[in-house]
């Protein structure tokens, strides 16, 4: 028993030792992007975030003259349930209002970012008509939502998510013509991020912690996932982190 036991451990510590970064990518591939974007708009447009929050991308805008929206009433705990942030900084906010009336005129701004903002919304297509609104003829719209997503910001969020058929209806119904919708990840991505949470959950909801087996078959299965990343080839269809859209009002 005790040779399995040294055995399992020895596994363990090879396997923890094998570099692979499969599954963590969702945030820092939507951050490159949206960065990415920001550069396109040209200097000194006037740039809308809309549900912007504690203004994230705000430090990626200063050649735009950025002007931030959110409803301002999450407060970081919501009702306690699901994936809070226990801390949300709204303080410094230019305009606080619902985000499908936003008070000012039509083609007011020559972009909008609306970055992981629609599930959190009970309407999302009077967000889009909204936002469509606000946009120059000729400017530009910079969106992201999940098409998956976990419980967060409880009791804010009214959707998991949305797939591309969704914004390739809808943008285009409201004037705006996509120019980019590229997937974040893919089903092997999502499944090794979600296999990441495995620990979190199983303390949080089970209230054990994994074991020393169960750590070893994780990072077999991450070890796999990541071989299979690797020569995926539209797996993005079936399922992915989310969206990433770059439009511009006709």
């Amino acid at each position: 028993m005790q040779d399995s036991i040294q055995r399992y451990e020895r596994i363990l510590k090879k396997l923890m030792h094998l570099h692979t970064d499969i599954g963590t990518h969702n945030e820092s591939n939507r951050v490159q992007w949206i960065k990415q974007k920001l550069q396109n708009i040209p200097c000194g447009s006037m740039l809308l975030d809309a549900g912007a929050g504690e203004q994230q991308f705000r430090k990626y805008c200063t050649h735009l003259n950025y002007v931030s929206q959110d409803f301002a009433q999450y407060d970081g705990v919501g009702n306690g349930r699901g994936l809070q942030t226990n801390t949300w900084d709204q303080t410094s906010l230019d305009i606080v209002s619902d985000i499908t009336s936003i008070p000012r005129p039509d083609g007011t701004f020559d972009a909008v970012l609306c970055v992981e903002v629609l599930e959190h919304l009970p309407n999302p297509l009077a967000a889009i008509e909204e936002i469509a609104r606000l946009i120059k003829k000729g400017g530009y719209l910079i969106l992201t939502a999940p098409f998956c997503s976990m419980t967060h910001f409880a009791p804010y969020h009214y959707s998991t998510g949305f797939n591309r058929y969704f914004y390739e209806k809808h943008l285009v119904e409201n004037g705006l013509s996509i120019i980019e919708l590229k997937s974040n990840g893919s089903y092997f991505e999502y499944i090794a991020q979600e296999i990441r949470r495995l620990p979190w959950a199983a303390e949080h909801y089970a209230h054990r912690k994994i074991n020393s087996r169960s750590k070893i078959l994780m990072n077999t299965l991450l070890k796999t996932l990541q071989e299979l990343s690797m020569v995926d080839s539209g797996s993005n269809e079936l399922l992915c982190f989310g969206y990433h859209i770059f439009a511009r009002k006709q």
